[in-house]
């Protein structure tokens, strides 16, 4: 291979490893140190906490149904007087799905019908002067109706635009109590499906032996009764870290979270949702604070299209459904102990970078490290000399 270019040579080396003992103690500690770093992580984190040795199903199919119950009978000046209230009134949907919400507190503005009348003089921009005022057309962002061009007086000695609506328009006050307080009372039965599909494992929160008479009576408590899917709504507000008597003035929004981590190898009985409440909405906020929207109740009156217009508070409850199930597979524990393997030869890579290049006897280290076969020539004078002196007197490193 004599008089071929270095690059074209060197495509036909092989390079072999060459098993050296350094005797350097603090190397020695290290290297060790290192690898009893790497194994803990390799049995602890991978294998014993993340359970590495299991094929996973992060992505269940999900299903949440449902359903609350209680009856309550009101009596409030600020409200629709005296009412009482069930199921079919307070809760929007009506069909029970993983998004439900709770009428706690409501305005109403009944028998409106479209025609002219005078708008709101709350509403931006709506006061004026004289006609030019309210060009026709205008509207406005948070106003009731178009303008007709012009501009009225009110009951009192504000002037303001004149718009087509459902008349009379809405004013709605800042509410100061519940209509609904009792609502705290009333109970929500909620029932959660997960399916692993790729281990064809079916769960719910629900006790899957016993008759239908446990559910009539039982109430969900994480000690005593966590397979009972029927919670109190104020107690799920006490959860979630708030009080119920206080949003229910003027709304608010409550999460309750299902998490199922399963682990297959075990008992099936072990696989059982794990509950976690939380507020949503910023009770601290003074802007937008609390939930409410608008809705409207419709009729025909007198030959004409009648409505009562209602915007009700309450409190929304969001119920969220995560699961991952695992089980053995041989795959993903070959995987994992060849990654820690590997992983395990990063400490020899790094004790060999220092004892090559940060060492003080670095130069020796590397002379001993490297070297070419005999069919390469014969060694250089310098390099047996060398050797010579290496075999005939103690060293720091060794090789065999």
């Amino acid at each position: 291979m004599q008089g071929c270019g270095a690059l074209v040579c060197s495509a036909f080396e092989y390079k072999t490893e060459k098993l050296m003992i350094a005797r350097d103690r603090s190397v020695g500690v290290v290297y060790r140190l290192m690898q009893l770093v790497i194994l803990a992580y390799i049995i602890g984190w991978v294998f014993v906490v993340k359970k590495g040795y299991q094929e996973t199903d992060p992505d269940p199919e999900t299903s949440v149904i449902t359903k609350v119950k209680g009856v309550a009978l009101t009596n409030s000046t600020e409200g629709p007087g005296q009412r009482l209230w069930d199921t079919a009134d307070y809760v929007i949907p009506p069909q029970g799905e993983s998004r439900f919400f709770v009428v706690t507190n409501l305005v109403s503005t009944p028998r409106q019908r479209q025609g002219l009348c005078a708008e709101n003089p709350n509403v931006p921009g709506a006061r004026c002067q004289e006609d030019g005022d309210c060009p026709a057309g205008r509207t406005f962002n948070t106003g009731n109706g178009i303008c007709t061009g012009r501009c009225v007086p009110t009951n009192g000695t504000a002037r303001v635009c004149e718009v087509h609506a459902w008349c009379p328009v809405e004013n709605s006050p800042t509410p100061r109590e519940a209509v609904l307080r009792e609502a705290e009372n009333f109970t929500v039965f909620i029932k959660v499906s997960v399916n692993f599909t790729r281990f064809n494992v079916h769960r719910r929160n629900v006790l899957e032996e016993g008759d239908s008479s446990y559910l009539k009576s039982c109430e969900f408590h994480p000690e005593r009764s966590p397979l009972c899917p029927v919670f109190r709504l104020g107690e799920l507000a006490v959860r979630a870290g708030a009080s119920f008597s206080d949003m229910a003035t003027r709304g608010g929004v409550i999460a309750v979270h299902l998490a199922w981590d399963c682990d297959l190898d075990r008992d099936l009985s072990a696989c059982a949702a794990q509950y976690r409440f939380s507020r949503l909405d910023s009770e601290r906020s003074r802007v937008a604070a609390g939930h409410n929207f608008r809705f409207a109740r419709y009729s025909w009156q007198d030959g004409a299209e009648t409505r009562s217009l209602l915007k009700v508070y309450g409190v929304r409850f969001d119920v969220m459904v995560s699961g991952k199930a695992g089980k053995f597979s041989i795959v993903p524990t070959l995987l994992n102990l060849g990654a820690g393997l590997a992983l395990l030869g990063a400490g020899a890579f790094l004790c060999d970078l220092f004892l090559l290049y940060a060492s003080k006897e670095s130069p020796q280290y590397r002379q001993r490290k490297f070297e070419r076969s005999e069919e390469d020539g014969p060694v250089p004078p310098q390099q047996d000399a060398v050797r010579a002196r290496s075999s005939s007197t103690p060293g720091t490193a060794n090789s065999s």
